[in-house]
């Protein structure tokens, strides 16, 4: 239900700022509003001063929203509104209209990111754990305990934003990046990693190639969360348990436990837990996961893994927790660059997924939008924020693009107006318009599907 609450806050958020932007720049241009709506289908709410101002409106479907403004096309209109028509206004104000949604998309980022880079963002520092041979950290000549300070000279004070930039500018086309980091004696380095177009086309599978794990200090095996559907719920454990040995074999830290576990995938363990003062013994049967390879050529790896989490003291915790934060004036140019770098970023992904470049697992739909929503709303408000304006870039872009229905593809039939001298006829921007739902709608089956997928790995 929270996934769902906060699913339903980012999707109103977002519509809202949209729709928002076509409506005010629409009563700036004299153009006028008979409804703005959040969501589609049935009213559940509705207000409005006078009969001859804009209704506002919250509909039962929160997948979108409109804003209805007379226009000849879609109707009768009363003599004395034809002045305010729609499609009476001049060329470059109807295209202020359509432009002014994604735009006002992606200022919502510019505003968002500002407030997330003025109140700090707190996340983990970004030091290396161990290094895997044959992976990119390890062809790089990155070493454990190696902390990253900047990638492509952009500053990564956390591990969010260090793989946020490093996975986005490899996905965006760069197959060189610039590492700046810092070993344990404090000296920076220069290293640089290097990307070959296999390794990019699948996400899930650059992560792994990466070879970025997080260091950790050697802790304790005590459980700390136990996950919902997980093989050790089903085993019995719970918070607190401490792990005592695995089918006899001492456990001296977590870190053997969990390589231990790793390397049993779907064989029974029986491990002794102490609970309480007392010892009980588990059986614990680690679920399969496939693991894309680290080294080109070799074939996926099975791995166990059990759904628990280890207890950080918090003396550890607060050495490996770092905020980031950045002045109002000093935060203005960050946000700007931000947006335009996700901007930039979607584009490229966008573009080599059109030409079969990148794959379409790169793809989201609403079950993954949902479920992000639900995990960064978890992790804190400020989390939360980010998410909504990396969407509210997406949106903004997807919405450009030129795609007959889309904002984008309005702006192209002006375009061809423009160049004209006269609109595109209704029989032809209606046959382009059906072309545009058809890709819609076979984006929005694809995107479900990989959302599926995504489920059931």
């Amino acid at each position: 239900m929270s996934t769902l609450f906060y699913f339903i806050v980012t999707i109103g958020v977002l519509v809202s700022f949209h729709e928002f932007g076509h409506f005010w720049v629409a009563r700036k241009v004299g153009v006028k509003v008979l409804r703005f709506s959040v969501g589609f289908g049935r009213v559940l709410w509705s207000y409005r001063k006078a009969p001859e101002t804009t209704e506002y409106v919250i509909s039962a479907i929160p997948l979108g929203g409109y804003v209805k403004m007379v226009d000849e096309r879609e109707g009768e209109v009363k003599s004395e509104d034809l002045p305010y028509a729609f499609n009476r206004q001049k060329l470059s104000a109807r295209s202020a209209i359509v432009a002014a949604g994604p735009i006002f998309n992606l200022i919502l980022a510019v505003v968002l990111f500002w407030v997330v880079l003025v109140v700090g963002e707190e996340g983990t520092r970004p030091i290396l754990g161990k290094i895997e041979a044959g992976t990119l950290a390890a062809e790089a000549g990155l070493l454990e305990g190696d902390e990253f300070v900047a990638v492509n000279d952009k500053r990564t004070p956390t591990w969010a934003e260090t793989l946020n930039v490093l996975i986005g500018t490899a996905l965006g086309g760069d197959r060189k990046i610039k590492l700046l980091v810092k070993d344990r004696q404090g000296r920076e380095e220069v290293r640089w990693i290097k990307f070959s177009e296999a390794d990019v086309d699948d996400p899930e599978k650059l992560y792994k190639r990466l070879g970025f794990t997080p260091w950790m200090p050697r802790l304790r095996p005590v459980i700390d969360k136990v996950l919902p559907e997980g093989a050790a719920l089903a085993a019995g454990v719970k918070p607190g348990d401490i792990v005592i040995s695995a089918d006899g074999t001492p456990i001296a830290d977590w870190q053997q436990w969990v390589e231990y576990v790793k390397n049993r995938p779907g064989r029974p363990i029986t491990a002794e837990v102490e609970r309480d003062g007392a010892r009980r013994t588990l059986t614990i049967t680690p679920k399969v996961v496939e693991m894309p390879p680290t080294v080109k050529g070799e074939a996926p790896k099975a791995e166990g893994k059990i759904g628990a989490s280890v207890v950080i003291p918090e003396e550890v915790r607060s050495a490996l927790q770092v905020k980031y934060a950045l002045g109002p004036l000093a935060a203005v140019p960050a946000a700007f660059t931000r947006t335009y770098d996700y901007s930039f970023s979607t584009l490229k992904m966008m573009g080599k997924m059109v030409l079969g470049q990148a794959s379409v697992k790169n793809l989201s739909g609403p079950i993954s939008i949902a479920q992000y929503a639900g995990e960064s709303a978890e992790i804190g408000f400020m989390p939360f924020l980010k998410f909504i304006a990396l969407v509210s870039v997406s949106l903004g872009i997807l919405n450009l693009l030129p795609i007959p229905v889309l904002d984008g593809g309005h702006l192209l039939f002006f375009g061809i107006e423009a160049i004209k001298g006269e609109p595109l006829s209704e029989k032809s921007q209606l046959f382009f318009q059906q072309i545009g739902i058809a890709i819609l709608v076979t984006l929005m089956a694809l995107g479900m599907v990989m959302d599926i997928q995504r489920l059931f790995q």
